[in-house]
């Protein structure tokens, strides 16, 4: 398969032990992919903004470039400056900008209503040294009711000064290729990145996949339900699921592959092995 750059998703881990073991053992083990990046997640509100921040600084200082989410529902222009600035004396340069969802129990949107005024503040504000990622939704976004809006939204965004978009995951590959055809009609030229979520557990992606309005094919649902507790079954299943899709993906043109780790290596390893992505492993 053609090789394309790769980038890895976590969330800030909540306890020690889960920080040690993604900087021990997850992310030297995905270090095999070259990743061009690491991105990390970032709360509702802000809601993990030094756990995303403590995160970020300890991936970048095993060498590997680390891109923090940042999200400005409820934010001020002044709070997201002191972010900007705290992550500029690291010497991050990459962000991946998005609007967030609000934290329940506040009202205020704070003043910015939509990604694309992050994005658009943060070009204004720090220049053109920044790499900017922001999401795309291929199936719509789970809060947008048209998909022709959301699809407005999005070409908003890339206008604004995004250098490029990381979808949200999914399963049918057509719904891929047909919003790059959309984005592509509104001008948008900027590169679209698949997001990828292997089946690290397939009932807590299917919550997540309805949660989203994401479309997981019937007879994908049907074979893992039919699979019941065997779960050495369901694993290699999942796995030559997602291997295909992001076989077809590649050779449908797409840019690279971004992969929701959910702070695991295992699955994200071997897809990239499937895939001829991986680097041999370091020799002791």
């Amino acid at each position: 398969m053609t090789r394309v750059p790769v980038s890895v998703e976590f969330f800030p881990p909540n306890t020690p032990v889960g920080h040690d073991k993604l900087l021990n053992q997850v992310v030297p083990a995905l270090q095999r992919l070259q990743p061009e990046y690491f991105s990390v997640t970032y709360g509702a509100g802000g809601a993990t903004r030094e756990k995303t921040l403590a995160t970020v600084k300890a991936i970048a200082a095993t060498g590997a470039q680390a891109a923090p989410h940042l999200s400005c529902v409820g934010a001020t222009r002044e709070t997201i400056s002191e972010i900007l600035a705290e992550y500029r004396a690291q010497g991050i340069r990459r962000v991946v900008a998005l609007r967030g969802d609000l934290p329940s129990g506040t009202a205020s949107l704070g003043e910015f209503r939509y990604a694309d005024e992050l994005v658009a503040f943060i070009r204004e504000t720090q220049g053109a040294d920044w790499h900017i990622e922001v999401a795309a939704y291929p199936e719509t976004h789970p809060q947008c009711r048209y998909a022709a809006k959301d699809l407005q939204h999005f070409a908003h965004k890339m206008k604004a000064g995004a250098d490029g978009a990381i979808t949200q995951f999914f399963f049918n590959p057509e719904a891929y290729f047909h919003f790059v055809d959309e984005a592509r009609k509104l001008g948008v030229t900027q590169p679209i990145v698949p997001g990828i979520m292997p089946f690290h557990n397939f009932h807590r992606i299917a919550q997540f996949a309805q949660r989203d309005g994401i479309d997981i094919p019937r007879w994908v649902a049907l074979k893992m339900e039919g699979f019941l507790d065997d779960a050495a079954s369901i694993r290699a299943f999942g796995l030559d699921v997602i291997t295909r899709l992001c076989e077809r993906l590649v050779a449908g043109g797409a840019p690279g592959l971004h992969f929701y780790a959910l702070n695991q290596s295992e699955l994200v390893l071997e897809i990239g092995q499937r895939l001829g992505l991986t680097a041999p492993p370091a020799q002791a």
